[in-house]
Formats: C-alpha cells, structure tokens, sequence
C-alpha cells in the first residue's frame, strides 16, 4: 500500500542524502517545494513531490518538455494551502523516474503517458484527481479526461485540446506553421538524435526562450529543472515522442486499442478551464479551434501580461485561480 510504503522511502532518502554510498544511484537535489519521494506504479518508479492534506480532494499537476516539476513551484504549495491533496510527478524520461525493467521500451507515444498517470493514480489510492498541465502534460491530461472521465474530476489544459494521432499528423501544414515545428523534423534525423544526446541542456534552453520569448528566467531556474533532463531515458523518449507523432516510429502493441479511440478525437465532457499565454512563442491552436471538442462546463482564458508557454511558472497565480474556479464550480 502506498501509504505504508511511503514514509519509509521519505527516510531512505534522507538517508541517502546524508550517506550517497547507501544509495543504488544518484540521488537528485529535493526540490524547492516539498520532499522527492518514489512510488511503483505500473512500468514505471515514479518519482512526485505530495503537498497538502492526505485527506484533502486530490489534484496531479503534469509539466511538459523540456520542463519538470519546478513548473509548479508556486502553484503546488499555493493549492496545498487551499486544502488539497497535490501531486507533482516527473513524467518518465525525466527526475528521478525510471522504467522497472531494463528492457522495457523507451516508449514517448501519447497513450503511453496517460496510463501512467492512471497507473500513479492507482499506486498512491486516488480514485479521482483533478488533473492539470501544460504542453506534454495538458496532452496527457486530455486524455485521461477524454478516456477515463470517471478518474477525472475537473481538467486545466493550457492551450487547450492537444489530443493527435498519427494519421492526422500526416497532413501538412501551411509554412509558418511547419516553421514552427522545426525541431520535430529535427528529432526525425539521426543528426538530430545525437545533437540532442549531445547539446541537451542548450537545446533546452533555447526552447524555454523560444517558447516564452518575453520570460526573464535567470540560470538557477533554468539549472534547477535542467537537472530532471539529466535522466538515462531522457533523451529516447523524446527522440521516440515527436517521431512516434510523425508515424517514423511504432508505439506498443499494448496501446493500440487506446490510440484508436484517440485518432477519432474524442470530446471531453469533464468541466473543464484552457489557459493560454499571450506571448505563446511555441506552436499552438487557436482557442476558437477547439471550444467545442469541450461539452462539459467549460471556460478559456488568455493569461495577459507577456505569458510564454510555461504558464504556470511564469503565471502560477493565475494557473492557481483557475484550478481552484473548476473545481469550485
């Protein structure tokens, strides 16, 4: 059970903190916001940050690439003040998440995060979350909400219905559009693998001030989450993500059934909040677009101020607000 499981774990870590040579790998800093802890769920070791009353309505916030949990800095401890039980997971391939099996697929397709969210979900005894996130982790949110809408009390999308399929990837797009996307078709080559491999942490970089071209971050924020990038899966299950989207790369058989359900772009009928920043620089739809993939109570907000694609680091007030409205309403 997780809650027998856990506290031991919190210990081994302190331990491990104070003695690394007790401890079977490297041990990451804590984050700034609460205690790194680690679960088995599923394929996955996942390691979250939990904030808040266990008894409290539950709330899983996702960050995207190549971001970690450090999005939520603010937004976590702000919700955990509220009365809600907060959990912040690093997505496989990031922090101290790792596969249990050595040989398991470094597997980035989209169906594939979202059973890890409902595996974490089972692992920790939360039967319905609240769940939150932005770029990879808004992809992963929809869906859990388009396919478990029973595990899903409310949904936070920022920018809104990110839910694809391979066929639908196929089609082009106009050029500026294509522009924009230039480090998939990157990540298509095997040039582009290794330059990843190579120049991780610059890539990142370049990315956060692409994607949030107005963000002043300065090089401890940008170091504390680049930490998370350093992980052994890394940078396959990033390579694997944009080609999976691209159809350059199988997925699981495991998943097929799931994938065919999210080609037919399911509705979203949980209540429901998308968030935009106006100074998005990353590619992203318009909210007229996908207002009616939502059937539920739903509401958007464009976030003013020079709010890039991380919002809700660079907005977590406003990224707070919005989770505390869905769920009060």
């Amino acid at each position: 059970m997780p809650g027998a499981t856990d506290p031991p774990r919190r210990r081994l870590l302190a331990a491990a903190a104070a003695a690394p040579f007790l401890w079977s790998r490297p041990v990451h800093a804590q984050p700034a916001f609460g205690l790194l802890a680690q679960v088995t769920a599923g394929a996955l070791d996942v390691g979250y940050v939990a904030l808040g009353p266990a008894e409290g309505p539950a709330v899983i916030l996702l960050h995207g690439w190549p971001y970690d949990i450090h999005s939520f800095a603010e937004v976590a401890p702000a919700l955990a003040a509220a009365g809600h039980r907060v959990i912040v997971p690093h997505l496989r391939g990031h922090g101290t998440t790792r596969f249990r099996a050595a040989d398991a697929m470094r597997n980035g397709q989209q169906a594939a995060l979202a059973v890890d969210v409902i595996d974490l979900m089972d692992a920790l005894g939360i039967a319905r979350a609240l769940i939150a996130g932005f770029d990879w982790g808004a992809r992963t949110a929809g869906i859990v909400a388009a396919l478990w809408p029973e595990r899903c009390r409310a949904l936070i999308s920022v920018s809104g219905y990110l839910i694809g399929s391979q066929e639908a990837n196929r089609m082009p797009l106009p050029p500026l559009g294509e522009h924009a996307w230039w480090y998939q078709y990157y990540f298509a080559t095997e040039r582009g693998a290794l330059g990843y491999a190579r120049y991780t942490r610059e890539f990142a970089r370049l990315i956060w001030q692409t994607a949030s071209p107005t963000w002043r971050f300065d090089d401890a924020t940008f170091a504390r989450s680049a930490a998370s990038l350093d992980n052994p899966d890394h940078v396959a299950i990033v390579i694997h993500n944009y080609r999976w989207r691209l159809g350059l790369a199988a997925g699981e058989a495991r998943y097929d059934a799931l994938e065919r359900r999210l080609a037919a772009a399911p509705t979203i009928g949980v209540p429901t909040i998308t968030l935009e920043g106006d100074a998005n620089g990353a590619p992203h739809p318009d909210p007229a677009s996908y207002a009616a993939k939502f059937t539920g109570r739903y509401a958007h907000r464009t976030i003013a101020g020079g709010i890039g694609h991380n919002l809700p680091q660079e907005a977590p007030q406003a990224f707070a607000a919005a989770v505390l409205d869905v769920d009060r309403g």
